[in-house]
């Protein structure tokens, strides 16, 4: 389905809209927006299933062990610390969390 879909029609969907118990927006202007993500164990960390997102910087609060698979690979270890910063540029993937507590992420999307 993931593959059908393709990475225009995922990156159109506004992930506070398809997953409002999971995201909310924390702060939003004419510049940026601000989401704040909370994922359970077992759930995706930042959407679930094999989703889009723009280019964004992301501040990891809760840390986490993850899979990560993109259309073009097979599932990875991966994770990241409480506190950890990184900058992103547009990506398709879908990221499980493996680990045994909430991961929770701000993520902050530049507006054009």
């Amino acid at each position: 389905l993931a593959a059908q879909l393709g990475a225009s029609a995922a990156s159109a969907q506004d992930p506070v809209r398809v997953m409002p118990r999971a995201f909310r927006v924390a702060l939003e202007n004419d510049k940026l927006r601000v989401l704040e993500f909370v994922g359970r164990p077992g759930m995706g960390i930042c959407g679930e299933g094999m989703h889009s997102h723009p280019a964004r910087l992301s501040i990891v609060m809760n840390g986490y062990k993850s899979l990560v698979t993109t259309p073009k690979s097979a599932a990875r270890p991966a994770g990241r610390k409480d506190g950890e910063v990184f900058w992103s540029e547009a990506v398709t993937h879908k990221v499980e969390n493996v680990g045994k507590t909430n991961s929770r992420v701000l993520i902050v999307e530049l507006k054009t």
